[in-house]
């Protein structure tokens, strides 16, 4: 099993935590990450746009003019494509973009970021994080002190509204729970910091 420091908020080391070599210290498969990832960047798009055919606009039920003797082209409609106010033709339509992957693959593909992650030393566990209040200031100092880079992930065992208030305002910075914790964000982020008991947990869903 691999091993972890744990630090506390002013990143000093309280103990030591091992990693499933499952989970934390497998081969990263990319083929099964790039999967997922242009999947969940799929299913953000919502497909709503529309635009309205010739028998969706208003209006157009009179033939504008007989169909011969006028030395004019033949017209049955003036809501066809051609005509101005007319219909759109091959427009888009609502439709969903999504993009299933086999649940076998987003666990390997979830297996392959937190073992990326843990190879390349971008993974941080901490001991608890406590607050009394909503502090922005409070999480900045954390994150120096435990020297997190830039784009953090903050990962915790259950939803948690004040380190969530506490962090959103800093840039970069997102707080996930771990059964919303996804592979595009961990591939995003240049440090994942964990908590102890989100560690635990994510080994007992993934073991």
């Amino acid at each position: 099993m691999s091993k972890l420091s744990v630090l506390d908020m002013a990143g000093k080391k309280v103990s030591d935590i091992e990693l499933k070599d499952s989970i934390f210290s497998i081969e990263p498969n990319m083929s099964a990450m790039h999967l997922v990832v242009v999947s969940y960047l799929a299913n953000q798009r919502q497909g709503t746009q529309s635009t309205k055919t010739r028998s969706e606009v208003s209006g157009g039920g009179k033939k504008p003019w007989r169909q011969k003797g006028t030395g004019r082209a033949r017209q049955g409609s003036t809501r066809s494509p051609q005509w101005y106010h007319g219909g759109i033709a091959l427009g888009p339509k609502p439709r969903t973009y999504g993009i299933d992957v086999n649940k076998k693959v987003r666990r390997l593909a979830m297996k392959s970021a937190l073992s990326s992650k843990v190879a390349a030393d971008e993974m941080i566990v901490l001991d608890s994080v406590k607050l009394d209040a909503i502090k922005t200031k409070e999480i900045a100092k954390m994150f120096e002190a435990i020297k997190a880079q830039k784009k953090v992930l903050v990962v915790l065992p259950e939803n948690n509204e004040v380190i969530y208030k506490s962090a959103r305002n800093i840039e970069g910075a997102k707080v996930s729970t771990v059964n919303t914790l996804n592979v595009y964000d961990i591939l995003n982020c240049d440090t994942i910091v964990v908590l102890k008991d989100a560690v635990t947990k994510i080994e007992e869903v993934y073991a």
